[in-house]
């Protein structure tokens, strides 16, 4: 079943939103209904929910797994960390709204007492040095139970307060969020593992550094033995 919802009105955009029961991907969704419209595109379910590099993500009952599509001109592609720095402060924006402080591990996870509680996946397309369209995938564990193979990773809101959470409560608060726009302070404002060591895995070796900062460009800049260095590419482990 698909309904469509009457325009989002928001002080920043107009946005058509279609919400449906189940889907393979709300992101390969986005793909398939491009007629060159932003959108909004919501799942009860998917069955083939993707995560960053390839990974499989579950999106069982109770979560929240949205994408949005938007269409650009004149948008640098060497500014696309913009659209990752939305949409974390979004998902820590409300995430708050409802008493729960998040904290983000670089560079688009969002962890609550150091269990992920948040992915994303953003899939660009580029032109002639331009972003000419973003599909920003967005999955929120709200009130569905957590997957025993990934219980001592992963939490839900409703685990962390005890109770479970009004879903349309937590949906339009989100895309309300999701609507704003915010600047790389409030993104840093969600890290607190700066001057802590933290393991850095690339493709070629693992190490541990002091993480330092991260860039306007979404670089994450470490100290590892005396040599300051800008990561653009790997995944960080944190034990806070």
């Amino acid at each position: 079943m698909i309904r469509l919802n009457p325009l989002w009105k928001s002080s920043v955009a107009l946005m058509k939103i279609i919400e449906i029961e189940e889907v393979n991907s709300t992101n390969e969704y986005c793909k398939a209904a491009d007629c060159g419209e932003d959108l909004i595109v919501i799942a009860k379910r998917q069955t083939a929910g993707k995560g960053t590099k390839g990974r499989s993500f579950i999106s069982d009952g109770g979560g929240l797994y949205l994408s949005v599509m938007r269409h650009y001109k004149n948008f640098a592609a060497e500014n696309a960390f913009k659209i990752m720095i939305d949409e974390s402060a979004a998902v820590c924006r409300t995430l708050e709204e409802f008493g729960i402080p998040p904290i983000i591990r670089w560079s688009n996870d969002v962890l609550v007492n150091n269990k992920k509680i948040s992915g994303t996946l953003i899939e660009n397309t580029f032109s002639n040095g331009y972003i000419t369209r973003s599909i920003v995938g967005t999955g929120i564990n709200v009130n569905n139970e957590i997957a025993p193979q990934i219980n001592d990773i992963a939490v839900s809101m409703q685990e962390y307060l005890g109770r479970p959470l009004c879903f349309e409560k937590v949906k339009q608060t989100f895309i309300a969020n999701l609507l704003k726009h915010y600047d790389i302070n409030d993104y840093k404002a969600y890290i607190n593992w700066f001057g802590r060591e933290i393991t850095i895995k690339t493709q070629k070796e693992e190490y541990k550094a002091i993480a330092l900062d991260v860039s306007e460009t979404g670089r994450l800049i470490v100290n590892r033995c005396g040599d300051i260095l800008e990561i653009s590419s790997a995944e960080v482990s944190l034990r806070l």
